[in-house]
């Protein structure tokens, strides 16, 4: 701001700070704008933080990416000083959260292709503790919950909550409309399920999913049942590039948790677990 620019350029400046700081800064810049202190015509700031966004901004531009385009393009005409437990605000949140996740996409679509077809979903980069601990945050609120207050009440970040919620999605746990995420039976069961019967739920929707049946089968054929790493990551290159070594952890992680395959540290291995083999 020193150099008093026509365009201030902003590229998530109060992320990195704590929540008190944050809150001055933005008050800060907010001040300097609309008393005209400043000389500078418009600010252009990149967020993740969708409140930030509609407590500071006169337009949210939502963008996509898988290739980068304008989802759609959101007037802000709420009056200064924007106060977060409005209705108005409230609902413009919502809207924008909405359009961010959008809603669950048809099974064809959401499954994909196996590895090697050219047409394979990405596993959405999401943990089993933190996909059970979504559900049974929604499963306590009687299902259904709006996505703008779930990155409060699971403290997390935006870019961490829409990957459980993908996953959840993909699982068949819940579904996505209007800025709501709401619990299949499927998912109430799954909340509700003992360790045991969450496993042998898990076992049955993740063999579903194109790139795990596929190690699953893989490991299923060979000889031993154990096949170095490097193998699989090979053949998800071809679908993923850089992030294969990411699917690769997601799906053990995944197939772990069900008791399917797991992953030998010492050895750079994927195996079927023992009972798993024996069947």
């Amino acid at each position: 701001m020193a150099v008093e620019p026509e365009l201030l350029c902003l590229d998530e400046p109060f992320s990195a700070l704590d929540v008190l700081s944050a809150e001055a800064l933005r008050g800060e810049l907010l001040e300097l704008w609309l008393s005209k202190s400043i000389p500078t015509q418009a600010i252009l700031m990149v967020t993740h933080n969708i409140e930030e966004a509609v407590l500071l901004a006169d337009r949210v531009v939502v963008m996509g990416k898988d290739p980068g385009h304008v989802i759609a393009d959101v007037p802000v005409t709420l009056h200064h000083p924007r106060q977060r437990k409005d209705t108005a605000f409230q609902a413009l949140v919502d809207k924008v959260y909405a359009l961010v996740a959008g809603r669950t996409a048809p099974e064809a679509v959401t499954l994909g292709a196996a590895p090697g077809s050219g047409q394979a979903a990405k596993l959405p980069a999401a943990t089993i503790n933190r996909l059970a601990g979504l559900v049974e945050k929604v499963n306590e609120e009687g299902g259904q919950h709006a996505l703008y207050r779930l990155t409060e009440d699971l403290r997390l970040e935006l870019d961490d909550v829409l990957p459980i919620v993908e996953a959840a999605e993909v699982m068949g746990f819940a579904t996505v409309d209007q800025g709501d995420i709401k619990l299949t039976g499927l998912g109430q069961a799954f909340a509700d399920a003992s360790i045991i019967a969450r496993k042998e739920i898990l076992a049955g929707r993740v063999l579903r999913l194109p790139t795990i049946r596929w190690i699953y089968e893989t490991l299923q054929k060979d000889d031993n049942q154990r096949i170095a790493e490097d193998y699989f990551i090979d053949q998800l290159q071809n679908d993923f590039g850089e992030y294969a070594r990411d699917q690769l952890d997601t799906a053990v992680d995944w197939a772990r948790y069900a008791e399917l395959f797991a992953y030998d540290e010492r050895s750079g291995e994927l195996f079927l677990d023992e009972d798993e083999s024996a069947k």
